[in-house]
């Protein structure tokens, strides 16, 4: 019998290719199994550095227009996920953080729920109008259509308390040693899940953690 809700703490980063291919995922779990769940959102540090990162590792493969290349080639194969043909090349932040800070404020302001999805709207509009999401002003503007109370985000972010969540998120991807984004943390760390995991991989690791009593080990 499903009696008891699992946390899922749900690490990413707004600017990775593959948790844009992971929200489908995301939207369907929380579709599925709806109250059963809890998901906790929170980001890791992978594009904090925009131009350092490409000038570094994409280098010799091109640097953006080969990394550009590389985003629209991962995304072919999934048809919910979205990519602009200009990608990473009529736009390029220069880092994720201002736009996980955001998330952190609108957090602290109303809700993990909410911020969840302003998060996919912030990942839609990177990688589908291929606007600016490292700008405040893009940011702020992704907020209007929700009911939000702009000056309470300005403020927690003014007062360094959105920053000091923000850290909490990279100090605890990196106290649980993950390995890039998206990565899942199921029920205190029961089931660490990493990467492209498909979705019915996904749900019955939940599912089984939602079936077991606590005593029990799950076998996923």
């Amino acid at each position: 019998m499903m009696n008891k809700k699992v946390t899922i703490e749900y690490y990413s980063d707004v600017l990775c290719i593959w948790a844009w291919i992971a929200q489908r995922r995301l939207d369907e779990l929380n579709q599925q199994l709806g109250d059963r769940i809890e998901i906790r959102y929170r980001y890791m540090n992978i594009f904090g550095d925009v131009y350092h990162k490409i000038n570094t590792q994409w280098q010799e493969r091109g640097g953006f227009p080969g990394f550009a290349q590389h985003v629209k080639h991962s995304a072919e194969p999934y048809e919910d996920a979205i990519v602009h043909n200009n990608i990473w090349q009529s736009t390029q932040p220069s880092t994720s953080a201002n736009a996980h800070l955001f998330l952190k404020a609108i957090e602290l302001v109303a809700g993990s729920k909410l911020s969840g999805e302003l998060a996919r709207q912030v990942r839609k509009a990177f990688y589908c109008d291929c606007q600016d999401i490292s700008n405040f002003s893009v940011l702020n503007s992704l907020i209007e259509p929700f009911d939000v109370d702009n000056d309470s985000v300005s403020q927690l972010i003014n007062n360094g308390q959105a920053m000091a969540a923000l850290m909490n998120d990279y100090k605890a991807a990196n106290d649980h040693m993950l390995k890039g984004s998206p990565s899942y943390i199921i029920d205190n760390g029961r089931q660490v899940l990493f990467g492209n995991v498909g979705y019915r991989i996904l749900l019955a690791n939940v599912e089984e953690q939602l079936k077991n009593p606590d005593s029990e080990a799950s076998w996923c």
